[in-house]
Formats: C-alpha cells, sequence, structure tokens
C-alpha cells in the first residue's frame, strides 16, 4: 500500500465517522428539544442530516473498500444501488443548503412578513421538490445503466463505461443537466440570499455604529477602557456576519466545485484524470457532509444546549446504573452483619 492510499483512506474513514456522529447528534437535539422543533429551518436541517447519514452509511464504506482493494467493493446490485443513493444525496443536500440560504433570507429582509412567507407547510413543499428533482435524476441514470464502479473515484457513482461511446451525447448531456440544476443553481441563490443578508446586516450595523458613537460623546467620563471596548466591538459586530457568510459559501465551493469540475471535464474524450486526484475530489465532496453539521446547526447555542441536556441525561443515567451495584453490595453485607448478629 503506497502512503497516498493509505492516507485516502485514513481521510474516509475519519469523515464517515464524524458525519455519522455529528449528524446523529444533530438528530438527538431534535428529539430532546420541542423548540428546534417548532421552527421551519428544522425541516431542512432534517432533511440535510438525513443525506448526509445515508451518504455515511452507503457510499463513504464503499469509497473505502474501493480504495483498499482497488476494484469493485461488492456486487453489481449494491453498486447501482450505492450509485443511485449517491445522486439522490448530493442533489438533495446542494438544494436543501439553498433552502436554508433562502429561509435566511426572508428571515432576514422581511422580519415581519415572515411567518405568512414561510410555514411549515412551505418547508414541507420545498423539500418535497428537493426529493422529487433528486429521484428524478436518480432514476434516470438507473434506467440508463449508468452506475457503477469507477476506478478513477474508486467508488460506486454515475459511470459510462468504455465500450458504449455512442451514449456519450445523452450521458454527457445528463450529467451537465444534473450539475447545472444542482451545484450551480444552488451556488446562485446562496449567493444571491446571502448577499442581501449581508447587505441588511452592514445597514443595521451602521445604525448601532451611529447610536454608539453619539453615545460615547454624550459620555464625557466614561473610562477609555470602555470606548476602546465599545469600539472593539463595534468591529467584531461588523466582521461577524461577513464571515458566517464566507463559511457558508465557501464550504460549499471549497467542497464541491473540485468534484464537480472534474466530473464535467472527464466528458472530453481526451481527458485522462488521474486516479488520486479522483478520490481526493470525492473526499472533498464527503467532507461536506462531515462540516454540516457544524456550519448549519452544533455551533448554535440552540442546539448546543439541546445537545448538553442530551449528554447530561446520557451521564445521570449512567451514574445511576453505577450506583447501583454499591446499594446492592450495601444491602448484602448489611444483611451478612444481620445474619452473623443472629448465630
Amino acid at each position: 500500500m503506497s502512503i497516498p492510499e493509505f492516507l485516502l483512506e485514513v481521510s474516509i474513514v475519519v469523515i464517515a465517522v464524524v458525519s455519522l456522529l455529528t449528524n446523529l447528534s444533530v438528530l438527538l437535539c431534535f428529539t430532546q428539544s420541542a423548540d428546534l422543533r417548532s421552527h421551519v429551518p428544522g425541516i431542512f436541517v432534517l432533511n440535510l442530516s438525513f443525506s448526509n447519514i445515508l451518504l455515511a452509511v452507503v457510499n463513504m464504506p464503499a469509497t473505502y473498500l474501493g480504495v483498499a482493494k482497488s476494484a469493485k467493493p461488492f456486487g453489481d446490485m449494491f453498486c447501482h444501488a450505492a450509485s443511485f443513493a449517491e445522486t439522490f444525496t448530493g442533489s438533495n443536500a446542494m438544494l436543501t443548503m439553498a433552502a436554508l440560504s433562502m429561509d435566511r433570507w426572508i428571515a432576514v429582509v422581511f422580519p415581519l412578513s415572515y411567518s405568512s412567507k414561510m410555514r411549515h407547510r412551505d418547508a414541507f413543499l420545498i423539500v418535497a421538490y428537493s426529493w422529487v428533482h433528486s429521484l428524478t435524476f436518480s432514476f434516470t441514470q438507473l434506467m440508463m445503466d449508468w452506475g457503477g464502479y469507477s476506478h478513477t473515484y474508486a467508488s460506486c457513482t454515475v459511470h459510462l463505461d468504455a465500450g458504449r461511446a455512442p451514449q456519450l451525447k445523452a450521458y454527457a448531456t445528463f450529467t451537465v443537466l444534473f450539475h447545472s440544476s444542482s451545484f450551480a443553481l444552488c451556488l446562485l441563490v446562496m449567493c444571491f440570499a446571502y448577499l442581501k443578508v449581508l447587505r441588511v446586516a452592514r445597514s443595521h450595523c451602521k445604525r448601532i455604529d451611529v447610536i454608539t458613537v453619539q453615545t460615547l460623546l454624550l459620555l464625557v467620563d466614561i473610562h477609555p477602557s470602555v470606548k476602546e471596548r465599545c469600539l472593539a466591538q463595534k468591529k467584531k459586530r461588523r466582521q461577524r456576519a461577513a464571515k458566517k457568510i464566507c463559511i457558508f459559501i465557501g464550504s460549499f465551493i471549497f467542497c464541491f466545485s473540485p468534484y464537480v469540475i472534474t466530473r464535467l471535464v472527464e466528458l472530453v474524450p481526451s481527458v485522462h484524470i488521474p486516479r488520486y486526484w479522483g478520490i481526493a475530489t470525492k473526499c472533498l465532496f464527503y467532507a461536506k457532509a462531515s462540516s454540516d453539521p457544524f456550519v448549519y446547526c452544533l455551533l448554535r447555542q440552540q442546539y448546543r444546549k439541546a445537545l448538553v441536556s442530551v449528554i447530561s441525561w446520557f451521564a445521570r443515567k449512567d451514574r445511576y446504573f453505577l450506583s447501583v451495584p454499591s446499594m446492592s453490595s450495601t444491602l448484602d453485607s448489611a444483611d451478612d452483619k444481620c445474619l452473623a448478629s443472629i448465630t
């Protein structure tokens, strides 16, 4: 085993474990918090976590075995199912991220009418469209028999065999339409929504800054350290929204664009994609599933509180079960003393 293959195998294992644990943690937060379940964005978060868990359970282990064995991990039936799942989860996750960006845009730009513009019924309709959109491409590739093992990516994915050159035009059309309606469209929606959010956030920061400056001018006897602290908070306010938006859009581009560009470039017959590069782009594609819980959920205060309550509940339960044997042993020793006194 070469060093690049070893590093790729370790990366896939780490990404799979982190993806599974973090996305299951998000589901636990929803089961324990009624407040999270009452919010409309929770529907999108649950749909995103479902796609990530499916990717971590089905596709990541198959890719790990493909890298380790340098061959198809299981039979043809499993490979077709895994490629079907990968197409569905990839498209569904991207569309869900676009839906989350639109939800945030409506909440920030139209705060007074948010409850009427984005209801639970509307969120379920958006999720239903995402499923129909993703399943359409998945069933298309299944009917055209374009799902199989690709040596370039060491995984079961959308793939056209070398002996099926007459279908190249149809396969290229499918690939371009798929990535245009998933990656490109979602990126445009996210950029539009988050740039609008950034503009509103900056206008709010300007109003707060004006009030802060006026307050500092009126308070003549204020200590210099307090002024410095207020100015530092003003600077942090301006950077906070920009940092969050850079994380949302930057992680989307960083994880998905190398894989999408590679899939489009390989449509040219004269281009050969190196195997290590193909597997590396697949690892980046998988890495988005492990970063989504932190980007959208676990770093927020509501999710942290719910997660802490879940962990504390399990800790109390463990302490209870650990205390039960000690109580029984105490009772046994007391019984022994009673028997000794009787005899």
